[in-house]
């Protein structure tokens, strides 16, 4: 029999923290994040990363793992977080998988395979000049199925290499291994209306709690490296700084940009079958 683990998924502001963390108190288990931006120290406020009081006692990992200049990969976290899971079944307990990004959960408890392609700097200097709608539809001229978070341009430029070095599909790049654990999915949604009101009630809560001052902060120690100015938060943040626009239509672009990442979160696990959406009232051990 394979080992269980729980897999907690769902858009962001659907609440997925805070139900981990009631799921852990419940089946003595711990929490293993799968957000791509958690990974990074520093980015707190504007990643909307669980602070202590949040957390509740119940331990977390992959948080605040390496400096936002680090390039971490989705294979480095799948071997990271493979490590965490199996630490914690050693101890009997059990190991709750939780948070947005599709690709983490995808190589984590899917098991797809990532090709092992070498870096080709060439390609990658010419596609960095171009911008990230160019690179998005040359994406989508190589594989329409390839999903990348907006505006990730080093994520994009990546997928264009393995699709023009393999010369197939990225799933069939990638590959599928056998899956190594016995996964619930348990995924997290609202009504529309109310996850927007919900995210707008984040941003706003984020603006109280300092984001300017954060984003300010991480330019001053790491200057413009593309994983602040490419991140939700920091890069609208940022161009209000530089005078593009006003504050005011920095946070309305930031609500507006967060609601489109949920709309594409939601496609992404939307194409899982396995999981069971909105699986209220709150699980009993047994």
């Amino acid at each position: 029999m394979k080992n269980k683990v729980i897999a907690v998924v769902g858009a962001t502001a659907s609440g997925k923290t805070a139900y981990a963390v009631e799921l852990a108190k419940q089946i003595d288990g711990e929490i293993i994040s799968a957000d791509s931006r958690l990974v990074y120290k520093g980015f707190d406020i504007g990643t909307a990363k669980p602070s202590v009081e949040e957390r509740q006692g119940i331990s977390h990992y992959m948080i605040d793992i390496v400096e936002p200049d680090v390039n971490y990969s989705a294979g480095l976290y799948a071997k990271e977080a493979k490590k965490y899971i199996n630490d914690i079944l050693s101890r009997g307990k059990a190991p709750i998988i939780a948070g947005g990004t599709g690709l983490y959960f995808n190589i984590l408890l899917n098991n797809y395979d990532l090709p092992e392609i070498e870096p080709n700097w060439e390609l990658r200097k010419s596609l960095n000049k171009l911008s990230y709608d160019e690179l998005e539809q040359m994406l989508f001229c190589l594989d329409k199925d390839v999903f990348v978070e907006k505006n990730d341009k080093k994520k994009a430029i990546r997928y264009i290499e393995i699709l023009k070095s393999t010369g197939k599909p990225l799933k069939e790049a990638r590959g599928i291994n056998e899956v190594e654990y016995d996964v619930e999915w348990i995924g997290l949604n609202f009504p529309r209306e109310v996850l927007y009101e919900r995210i707008n009630r984040r941003v706003d809560l984020m603006m109280e709690m300092g984001l300017v001052e954060e984003t300010k902060g991480l330019l001053e120690k790491y200057g413009r490296i593309p994983n602040i100015v490419d991140t939700i938060g920091y890069r609208e943040i940022i161009m209000a700084l530089d005078g593009v626009m006003t504050l005011d239509e920095a946070v309305d672009k930031l609500k507006q940009n967060t609601r489109n990442y949920a709309k594409r979160q939601l496609t992404w696990f939307r194409k899982n079958e396995n999981i069971k959406w909105n699986c209220y009232p709150e699980r009993k051990k047994k």
